[in-house]
């Protein structure tokens, strides 16, 4: 088994940054193993890839975020970030947290909200 426990979101103004963590515990003996990316899921719409890093280390990322956030891991610590910047109201989701283990079983956090007014 695998643990991811989210953190770090909250309220922002449109502009504004946040950092996400994500830190994995259990059954794994390191991220590196893992693929590991970052979804939301704003009211009313499906849950989307938001960024990523493949098994092997490429990141990608959803177009609407290109430039703006970045995902970046720890692998000492199993920790997952993704800084957001520039943020627009319309980033307004619930962001989960999600890897994959080697086998193909995914694993997800509990989700963290993040609300951009204008």
């Amino acid at each position: 088994q695998v643990q991811l426990v989210e953190s770090g979101g909250g309220l922002v103004q449109a502009g504004g940054s946040l950092r996400l963590s994500c830190t994995a515990s259990g059954k794994i003996s390191s991220i590196n193993s893992m693929g590991m990316g970052w979804y939301r899921q704003a009211p009313g719409k499906q849950r989307e890839l938001v960024a990523g890093f493949t098994s092997g280390g490429s990141t990608n990322y959803a177009d609407s975020v290109k430039g703006r956030f970045t995902i970046l891991r720890t692998n000492t610590k199993n920790t997952v970030y993704l800084q957001m910047n520039s943020l627009k109201p319309e980033d307004t989701a619930v962001y989960y947290c999600r890897g994959t283990v080697v086998g193909g079983i995914d694993y997800w956090g509990q989700g963290t909200q993040v609300t951009v007014s204008s």
